[in-house]
């Protein structure tokens, strides 16, 4: 019986001292997976595998990406803010996040409570599109147009409450027009339609917009930021024809609530070292996109500040999520 007992006291030692080192083992050692909430090909999924390579070779550590789109995000949120609080599980929000609070009757989770902020990463003006034949030259165009023949004019953007949305809701409330909102399963859709003829202008992405800008399909009539965009400087700003208007999409990195803080430190850091790097910053420059690289106390503010700045425009627009 001793020898028994010897033999599961050490096997008791050996699993204890295995978890401790498992515990004890620097972060990450086993693959990383960052959620999309989004289809795959759009501005948040570009950005999440750009960042994902540069962030692997740096772990020397798999970083796998998951698409999850739907609810506008919510889906995804929802999955992360049920995941362990290890790093493991992270999620590259738009700027709709903060939004979505007043989107859905209710959601699944607490905005603020049931996450931790970790950087905004980049952000990236909204564009007026119309296709390249259009008959409008210039937002003044479109303004005039929806003047003279109220409500004969649409948009598409990328689902209700999103960053284009909003855009598109700002222009009307600013330039005193009415638009019909048509609202897409994300900025892609829109924008084939548009090619297609079946709407007459869109709000899109920088990153979604560039290559159709590029190869002559569509013209951009005005970036969204108080002031012009380096990788589109002949496109005026909106604020040139309306001032006040200013609006952008950005997105940032997000992990469940009750991260430790030296955890969160860490992830910050390594995600701005690959914000910074030459082949990141190329990358996003082409998408039409900026780096920020923002602290985590940075990011949480960015979010109660748009969440206080959008929820009275949402809530006087009747915007309800499908």
């Amino acid at each position: 019986m001793g020898s028994w007992f010897r033999m599961v006291a050490a096997a008791v030692a050996a699993f204890a001292v295995g978890g401790i080192a498992q515990a004890q083992s620097p972060f990450p050692s086993k693959p990383v997976h960052i959620f999309v909430p989004y289809a795959a090909g759009g501005a948040v999924d570009i950005l999440a595998r750009t960042l994902g390579d540069v962030v692997s070779r740096q772990w020397n550590q798999s970083v796998v990406i998951e698409n999850r789109p739907g609810a506008g995000g919510v889906l995804a949120s929802q999955a992360l803010a049920a995941s362990a609080p290890d790093g493991y599980t992270l999620i590259v929000v738009a700027s709709g996040h903060p939004t979505n609070a007043f989107l859905y009757a209710k959601l699944p989770y607490d905005t603020f409570k049931d996450f931790t902020p970790i950087s905004l990463l980049a952000s990236s003006p909204n564009i007026l599109l119309v296709k390249a034949d259009s008959p409008f030259r210039t937002v003044a165009d479109v303004i005039a147009q929806a003047r003279a023949k109220p409500g004969s004019l649409s948009f598409g953007h990328a689902g209700n409450g999103t960053s284009t949305h909003l855009a598109g809701e700002l222009l009307k409330n600013l330039a005193r027009i009415d638009l019909n909102a048509i609202p897409y399963k994300g900025g892609l859709p829109a924008i084939n339609d548009l090619l297609g003829g079946q709407i007459p202008m869109s709000f899109n992405n920088g990153p979604e917009s560039v290559g159709q800008i590029a190869a002559g399909t569509v013209r951009a009539l005005a970036v969204t930021t108080a002031s012009r965009t380096p990788f589109l400087p002949d496109v005026p700003a909106m604020a040139e024809t309306v001032p006040g208007y200013d609006t952008e999409v950005w997105w940032g990195l997000l992990g469940p609530a009750g991260m430790p803080p030296d955890l969160v430190a860490k992830l910050s850091h390594d995600f701005v070292a690959a914000l910074n790097t030459d082949a990141v910053k190329e990358r996003l420059s082409k998408l039409g996109a900026s780096p920020i690289g923002s602290s985590p106390q940075q990011f949480d503010a960015k979010i109660h500040s748009d969440y206080e700045k959008w929820g009275p425009i949402i809530k006087a627009a009747g915007m309800k999520a499908e």
